[in-house]
């Protein structure tokens, strides 16, 4: 069911077995809102709805896209970064209207194509252009891994957008010689009440959801904004580094958490029902206590905040802590310094020595063991 806080409504089909049954969720888009409300309800969750981001998040100023494109058109283009497939139709779509549509496909045609994940793609080969490279990862920072380390002295790139400025990015790849040119296509807009989402805050502070879905990364930022004008995003902070999970459609908008040092799931499609199959499995696990089988022979069992090692409490100070919920994420997996780090209650303000620190004094609780080094990547779960 939807709560009063929550959207209305929405017709649902009864399960025997509702697989949400008894959790609530937080539920934080602006876009297609009703379609994952009733796929969490089908389920038996219920729902509350705050939105982080306007109604109608994409806005677009005409006069100063067109303005872009006769700039864009001007030249020829050596590196094109496409970002987002909405970014790319509308500017399309608004190119047709003003007649410069197959100036630019030619012009883009000529380029090498950099496309950030598959939206972006398929929108660029409905045109008959083609990315010459893209990530696995559907990450921004990979397509600039990707050029890091070239020679663009005298190279012609043009970035698209993807709802916030890019003129950092902008001036990063001017050090390595490029002339950039951005192009706006919209701009992602806060809502315009955010009263649903200040309820919503307060809900995850105080720990009464059992977790909260992200599908875009500014929806992150507008939420901790949000929560820093109440003057609680350090609760919130501590809240999903503890009790609530924080659920992204992909690694785009989990990667907005890292700087706040919140832990984050994201499925390996980025959809949206990959994204609520994902909290049907993680949800039930966290409520019955996360249990894992260390290489060392252990049981390591959390549930909570509790951490229980062979049926003995262990009690971990916050760094150790966070440092063990990034590891159990994905047991086994190498997590790098950095990213736990990121995970650190300061946020990412210390050096990689903090990271070294907590994990001596998590491997002093579980065991020398429990955590192995692997040189020049990281750390990881020992795990059998």
């Amino acid at each position: 069911m939807v709560s009063a806080d929550a959207s209305p409504d929405v017709s649902t089909e009864p399960e025997d077995q509702p697989s949400l049954h008894g959790f609530r969720i937080g539920v934080t888009a602006a876009r297609k809102v009703e379609e994952q409300i009733q796929l969490f309800t089908r389920r038996g969750a219920e729902v509350v709805w705050g939105p982080a981001l306007s109604l109608e998040p994409n806005l677009v100023d005409a006069d100063a896209l067109r303005a872009a494109t006769e700039r864009v058109l001007a030249e020829p283009v050596d590196i094109f970064l496409a970002t987002t497939g909405v970014g790319m139709k509308g500017w399309f779509s608004a190119t047709q209207e003003w007649g410069l549509y197959d100036a630019l496909v030619a012009g883009l045609g000529q380029a090498e194509i950099l496309a950030r994940g598959p939206k972006s793609m398929g929108v660029l080969r409905r045109h008959g252009l083609r990315e010459l490279w893209s990530p696995d990862s559907e990450c921004f920072d990979d397509v600039l891994a990707h050029l890091r380390g070239r020679d663009l002295t005298g190279r012609r790139i043009v970035v698209q957008e993807h709802g916030q400025d890019l003129s950092m990015v902008a001036h990063a790849l001017r050090r390595q010689g490029a002339r950039v040119e951005t192009v706006a296509i919209y701009r992602v807009e806060r809502a315009e009440d955010p009263a649903r989402l200040f309820a919503l805050i307060d809900q995850i502070a105080d720990c009464s959801l059992d977790a909260v879905t992200f599908t875009a990364a500014p929806a992150v930022a507008a939420l901790m904004e949000a929560a820093a004008s109440v003057g609680r995003r350090d609760e919130v902070v501590s809240a999903f580094q503890s009790d609530v999970l924080a659920c992204c459609v992909g690694p785009v908008a989990a990667a907005a958490f890292e700087r706040h040092g919140v832990p984050t799931v994201y499925p390996e499609r980025s959809r949206l029902g990959a994204m609520v199959r994902l909290l049907e499995t993680e949800l039930p696990l966290r409520r019955q206590g996360f249990s894992i089988g260390l290489a060392t022979g252990s049981t390591l069992l959390l549930h909570g905040d509790a951490v229980l090692l062979d049926g003995a409490e262990v009690h971990l100070s916050g760094s150790p802590l966070a440092v063990l919920n990034a590891l159990v994420t994905n047991p086994g997996q190498v997590v790098s310094r950095a990213d736990l780090l990121a995970h650190l209650p300061s946020g990412g303000a210390g050096s990689e020595h903090a990271v070294e620190m907590a994990v001596a004094r998590l491997r002093s609780a579980l065991g020398t063991r429990a955590v192995q080094t692997v040189i020049k990547r990281g750390y990881r779960l020992a795990v059998q």
